[in-house]
């Protein structure tokens, strides 16, 4: 696998989703719309989770307890803001809120039937140890479903700013070897493009930085970058945003009798 992005600084990324929190839900409106699309996603499969882990779940949402009320949600964020910021707005049964990394997840063996990540991988420099943690955590015949992050999400950003000020992502057929690796079967991956237009600009980076989404490279530029290189960025930076966005799902300990451990793969364009 050609897989490892350059490594994230866990520590920078944390605070500033911590500074984020209370600013995060109006921001984050990719976030929110992929959530809704994976959602409508669960239509097609039968499952009646009895507990369900909201895995890198930011403010907590209720959509999850909607969809399967009888069922207890455990959200996990590595950024214990973000699950405070989600406490109030919650209606009928909270669920629980666990402060931890997703690689090490405080979760028993074979303890949740829906692992569910949506838009979290992407801020692991290796995705592979958290995925074999989700694993771990999912019972026999339970469901991994997950969005995130491709290559050629904020090219714009990237052209204008230069590769080194942007994160870099990691090609969805790696992420599906990835997922055999990890022990899943029949996984299913597929990516669609998303087109985001700003006011101008600045409307787009100030909405990376109040969703918290801005570069935690460890290999980052230091220091403050100077007036000349902020006004080169805003003239040569279009107002919009192209983001890949990956999906997909995969079972734990459900395989068809002979299948070849291969990934279904499609890819749609917008």
């Amino acid at each position: 696998m050609s897989a490892r992005s350059p490594e994230i600084d866990r520590g920078l990324a944390r605070r500033r989703f911590e500074r984020a929190a209370r600013t995060y839900e109006k921001a984050s409106r990719l976030e929110a719309e992929v959530a809704a699309r994976m959602l409508e996603r669960l239509d097609y499969v039968k499952i009646a989770p009895r507990r369900i882990l909201d895995a890198g779940s930011g403010p907590p949402r209720r959509a999850l307890g909607a969809r399967y009320p009888g069922a207890e949600v455990v959200a996990v964020d590595f950024a214990a803001g973000m699950l405070r910021a989600g406490k109030k707005r919650l209606l009928g049964k909270n669920p629980l809120r666990l402060c931890a990394d997703l690689a090490h997840l405080p979760l028993a063996p074979e303890s949740v039937n829906l692992a569910w990540c949506n838009m979290a991988l992407h801020w692991l420099s290796d995705p592979l140890p958290a995925l074999r943690e989700l694993a771990r955590v999912l019972a026999p015949e339970g469901l991994l479903m997950f969005s995130t992050l491709g290559p050629d999400t904020l090219k714009e950003l990237r052209a204008a700013a230069g590769a080194g000020r942007v994160h870099a992502f990691i090609d969805m057929h790696d992420l599906g070897d990835m997922l055999l690796a990890a022990g899943f079967s029949a996984p299913v991956m597929d990516m669609e493009l998303l087109n985001f237009s700003y006011q101008d600009p600045n409307s787009l980076l100030a909405d990376l930085r109040a969703s918290g989404q801005t570069s935690a490279r460890a290999d980052r530029p230091r220091g403050l970058a100077g007036r000349a290189f902020r006004e080169r960025l805003r003239a040569g930076l279009a107002p919009r945003a192209t983001f890949e966005v990956v999906y997909g799902h995969a079972w734990k300990g459900r395989r068809i009798e002979q299948e070849p451990k291969t990934v279904r793969v499609f890819k749609r364009m917008p």
